[in-house]
């Protein structure tokens, strides 16, 4: 379902603005303080082991940009086309120049920092991959590599999906990882809402690319469309 309007798209970026606002102000620190503090002073043993696992759904480099590949092959493989590997190259190109250069601007620690000033932007005291927190990678990940999966999903099935499909694809691991994001204390809370903002604008420029008409040149046949919309779902979402 390719999204029709921009409305939403500039409702979430400038959701997303507004955060980081508040945070470069000083704001929802505290919000982040207590959700963290509990989070860490309550994980038992099976309940965070648990959501240390089900944490993978968010992991891109080491499991959902292997699997996309992995379809994107079989696709190709299917259809002798090219094309079936278009929407695996939007993501990485989307997600590299948007999240990283976000995280590296931001400099902020996660929950588990233990030097000072561990809940600001621009931490002074933080360095590396300890002043990544935020947007949470996990969330951005997670939502424009399920829109791939779901745009391969289709094409391999040859029918749009059906709604207990859609949600399992599309919502059930989101919901997943925010959760675990936040409590495992991968990331402040505000960190996985500016990653759900941002992921969303991501996974809907994805959405908003018609593959199969994308121009190519001349491939011997390699550039024909693979069927990333099926006939019966032509139309386009409302939103």
């Amino acid at each position: 379902m390719r999204p029709k309007s921009w409305w939403l798209d500039v409702v979430l970026v400038a959701a997303f603005v507004a955060i980081t606002v508040a945070l470069m102000r000083g704001h929802l620190l505290r919000l982040d303080e207590r959700v963290a503090d509990w989070s860490l002073n309550n994980q038992p043993a099976v309940p965070y082991w648990t959501a240390r696992v089900l944490n993978y759904l968010g992991q891109g480099g080491q499991i959902l940009m292997p699997l996309s590949l992995l379809l994107s092959g079989v696709l190709a493989w299917r259809t002798r086309s090219v094309r079936a590997i278009l929407p695996f190259v939007a993501a990485f190109v989307l997600t590299y120049v948007a999240i990283g250069p976000l995280k590296i601007w931001a400099d902020r620690a996660a929950p588990r920092f233990d030097g000072p000033d561990r809940v600001i932007m621009h931490n002074p005291y933080a360095e590396g991959v300890y002043a990544m927190s935020y947007p949470s990678g996990h969330l951005g990940n997670s939502l424009a590599w399920y829109a791939v999966l779901a745009i391969l999903a289709v094409a391999l099935l040859r029918r749009p999906l059906l709604r207990w499909e859609w949600w399992a694809l599309r919502v059930a691991p989101v919901v997943i990882v925010f959760c675990t994001t936040v409590y495992t204390g991968f990331h402040w809370l505000t960190d996985s809402v500016a990653g759900l903002l941002l992921g969303l604008v991501l996974a809907r420029l994805i959405e908003r690319i018609p593959f199969d008409r994308v121009p190519l040149p001349a491939l011997k046949g390699w550039e024909k469309p693979v069927g990333f919309t099926p006939p019966s779902d032509r139309s386009a979402s409302p939103v």
